[in-house]
């Protein structure tokens, strides 16, 4: 079974560079507090460690 992360945005994208802005967008997050379930990918990952200090992650099986 493929391995899931939730992620939820924790912090306002206000103020932040524009290149985060674009990540969290990308990730499927509109609004603070929002969760998401991804794949456990690579690049879903790196998206995540970009954008850390704005959201939560949690591993969901």
């Amino acid at each position: 079974m493929a391995k899931k992360l939730e992620v939820t945005l924790t912090r306002s994208v206000i103020g932040r560079p524009e290149d985060q802005r674009l990540t969290v967008k990308t990730l499927g997050l509109n609004k603070i507090r929002q969760s998401v379930v991804l794949e456990d990918t690579p690049s879903n990952r790196g998206m995540v460690n970009k954008v850390s200090h704005l959201v939560a992650v949690k591993e969901v099986e």
